[in-house]
């Protein structure tokens, strides 16, 4: 039995030595491997075989958080001989900064950083979490004490770029890639937001209170703008009324005019018809005289108008009624004849 005993033991320690001799890393997990206390090589993801007992992985102190069931969240710390390459996540917990014009303001900062070198991880820094926490709490200070309170607040973006160049740069020899830089909350203290919500009630009362003028300008405007038009319309209905009055005032009279010259014209015209009518009379007639005859119509006639009158009690004969009876004489002549 003894005999069986020690080849059994030996073959559990071989294949005890061969198991911690055999690694198997992950994908995006790396581990380092030190020979004799010495850096030897890296591991990559696969199977990997190390010298048991003077081959050891070297251990890295990585970060973790854990929330409660209350709400809490605890930040642990531990060590592990596997190094994870993939992006972490490090939400710090708040801090006090101080900006230009000497508020107290509390920052809660979220950052994004991986990996990429982990020899430079393991040996150029010793707690590689404590120093990025410690670095991005010194670097938000100096960022946000050159801003006001108002900046500060305004400008997340700008304090995101600023503090992602500043960590990226000072964590390049440690390995590390930062590759993003969030704020998730900047509270200023009570009295602070008390004040700034009455600033903002009154820039928005003066803002109502411009707009509120603007809009009491604006229908002053229009009304005058419509009174004016209106004023205008009406004008330019009064002048084209008035030259349509005219124009129609005038096409009547130049209607009337011809209507009258045509009148005269037609007169004229049936009376040299008439005229011609008694001359050719008065011509076929033996010794007629056609003048005498017409001179003689035309003065009685004018006696006629004249003694036409109601109030005319006396009758003047002109100087020439010698000629008048002359005429008729001659009318009498023709007659006989």
């Amino acid at each position: 039995m003894e005999v069986l005993i020690i080849p059994a033991l030996i073959a559990f320690f071989v294949i005890l030595l061969v198991a911690s001799g055999l690694k198997i890393v992950r994908q995006s997990e790396t581990i380092v491997i030190e020979r004799l206390g010495k850096y030897n090589r890296t591991l990559t993801s696969g199977i990997n075989i190390i010298w048991p007992i003077i081959d050891r992985p070297r251990k890295i102190i990585t970060r973790y958080s854990q929330e409660d069931a209350s709400g809490r969240t605890y930040v642990y710390k531990r060590s592990v001989s596997r190094i994870d390459l993939r992006e972490t996540v490090y939400d710090f917990p708040r801090q006090s900064v101080i900006t230009k014009d000497n508020v107290v303001t509390e920052i809660n900062a979220i950052i994004y950083f991986q990996i990429v070198d982990p020899v430079k991880a393991l040996y150029e820094i010793s707690n590689l979490p404590d120093a990025i926490e410690k670095l991005t709490q010194t670097t938000l200070r100096n960022v946000v004490g050159e801003m006001d309170l108002d900046e500060t607040l305004t400008s997340r973006d700008t304090i995101n770029s600023k503090l992602r160049a500043v960590l990226d740069d000072a964590t390049n020899k440690w390995g590390v890639k930062i590759n993003r830089v969030e704020l998730q909350d900047i509270n200023p203290p009570i009295e602070i937001r008390g004040a700034m919500e009455k600033q903002m009630r009154a820039e928005r009362d003066r803002r109502g209170t411009i707009l509120e003028a603007e809009g009491r300008k604006t229908a002053i405007i229009l009304d005058a703008e419509g009174s004016r038009a209106a004023e205008i319309n009406k004008a330019e209905g009064d002048k084209q009324a008035q030259i349509l009055s005219a124009e129609g005032e005038a096409a009547a009279r130049i209607k009337m005019a011809q209507a009258e010259a045509e009148a005269r014209i037609k007169i004229a015209e049936a009376e040299a018809a008439a005229i011609t009518k008694v001359k050719e009379a008065i011509e076929s007639i033996k010794g007629g005289d056609p003048v005498k005859y017409l001179i003689a119509v035309r003065y009685i006639d004018t006696l006629k108008d004249i003694t036409s009158g109601q109030d005319n009690k006396t009758v003047y004969m002109p100087y020439e009624a010698t000629g008048v009876l002359g005429s008729v004489g001659s009318i009498k002549e023709l007659f006989k004849e």
